[in-house]
């Protein structure tokens, strides 16, 4: 969730520390740190480490699941793959909260109200997955990342029982995700035409802690029921406070106009117009067309590898194949051979069928859609429709001019 160079890293003293270095005592603090999202894409979602500070040995430092570098071979494949590796860090908290400062986040501290065995448990978990065999993992943005590490190490240490007494209302994958990507920015345009049906699934209250902040805000709402002199509950965090406050920054309105939906709707516009001319001249404008098929194609390809071949969770089952059709990319290339002209007006029927049906499951919401795509919908289907009539009526009317 944030961006981490390995060589960075090194430098600040990450690996420079081994297991066997880090000997703490029993009076040790564990904590759970959240750092609030940043301005970079990487950054959107926040970050969340563990702090151990032990005063006794005078050792301060926070483990870290969200190292990774761009530098990795054959990274971006990688990612879209979801075949990304992000290995577990460790760093003094004075340079941590250093990154913090500089990006003008805020960082709050959760101290953890643990009994001497669960901390030790947990503290020597910690260890165990510092060992360079183990400090490597597969990333999934949802089910295995930087919050949910954390959280399952911190949990699964607890000798108690854990009751989690949740106060927020539940939302899809899709939503949580818009909370931070911002609901009319290319962003989440740009998620919503990747993320499938699986993404408008509810996400559980524990489920939803892969995002940090609600990570922060759950763990306030989770008790810890003993058997110590009887049955009896305390709340797993004992104390909050902020280490690092952000300053106020005022937000840019200049780009307002500058969103996927009003930029779609002036090339609807546009397009209508560009219909217009071509119905009273009677020609066709074949180019801007091909150019329209050609990146619906490439945008229809992305999906369907994401469909079949990714493993990120959230991308499967995407309809957003049905208006981004990928054989738009021959089509792009068809359209220029005059001999297939027959062949392309039955793929342009066949394709208005498709638009249809897209339109349909966008007003039954079988299916959670940006309603960005309503005007690139309408915009195909009129281009397609367009190719059929005008076409049809160029060739009349070369054949007229033949005969003449």
């Amino acid at each position: 969730m944030r961006k981490i160079y390995i060589l960075l890293s090194m430098l600040i003293g990450i690996s420079s520390l081994s297991a066997q270095q880090l000997q703490f005592s029993d009076s040790a603090q564990v904590s759970l740190l959240t750092c609030s999202p940043g301005e970079e894409i990487y950054a959107k979602f926040g970050h969340t480490g563990i702090r151990v500070n032990d005063l006794k040995n005078n050792i301060d430092v926070v483990f870290n699941y969200g190292l990774f570098s761009f530098e990795t071979k054959n990274f971006y494949i990688k990612f879209i793959k979801g075949e990304t590796d992000y290995q577990l860090g460790v760093t003094s908290t004075q340079a941590f909260l250093a990154e913090y400062i500089e990006r003008n986040s805020f960082v709050w501290e959760q101290k953890l109200d643990l009994n001497s065995l669960d901390r030790k448990i947990l503290i020597n978990s910690l260890l165990i997955n510092y060992e360079p065999q183990n400090r490597i993992y597969r990333y999934n943005f949802v089910f295995d990342n930087c919050a949910t590490r954390p959280r399952d190490k911190i949990l699964s240490s607890n000798s108690g029982i854990v009751k989690l007494k949740t106060s927020n209302e539940p939302r899809t994958f899709r939503n949580w995700v818009g909370v931070y990507t911002g609901n009319e920015s290319w962003l989440t345009f740009g998620i919503d035409l990747v993320f499938g049906k699986p993404a408008d699934e509810n996400a559980s209250a524990m489920v939803s802690m892969f995002l940090p902040e609600v990570l922060m805000s759950e763990f306030e709402n989770i008790y810890i029921v003993t058997q110590e002199s009887g049955f009896s509950e305390k709340k797993l965090v004992s104390e909050k406070k902020v280490l690092v406050e952000a300053e106020y920054k005022e937000v840019d309105a200049s780009n307002s106009l500058i969103k996927p939906f009003y930029v779609f709707s002036v090339l609807l516009i546009l397009s209508a117009i560009l219909t217009f001319i071509e119905t009273k001249k009677r020609t066709y404008y074949r180019l801007f067309d091909s150019t329209l098929l050609l990146i619906t194609g490439l945008a229809g390809i992305l999906i369907f590898y994401l469909m079949f071949f990714s493993a990120h969770p959230l991308v499967k089952n995407n309809l957003n194949i049905l208006w981004l059709n990928p054989l738009n990319i021959f089509a792009a290339i068809v359209i220029w051979i005059k001999p297939w002209k027959f062949g392309l007006t039955i793929y342009k029927i066949a394709s208005i069928v498709l638009l249809l049906v897209s339109l349909v499951l966008f007003a039954l919401s079988y299916q959670s859609f940006n309603y960005a795509i309503f005007p690139l919908i309408i915009l195909l289907l009129m281009r397609y429709l367009s190719y059929i009539f005008n076409s049809n009526r160029v060739s009349i009317k070369l054949k007229k001019t033949n005969k003449d």
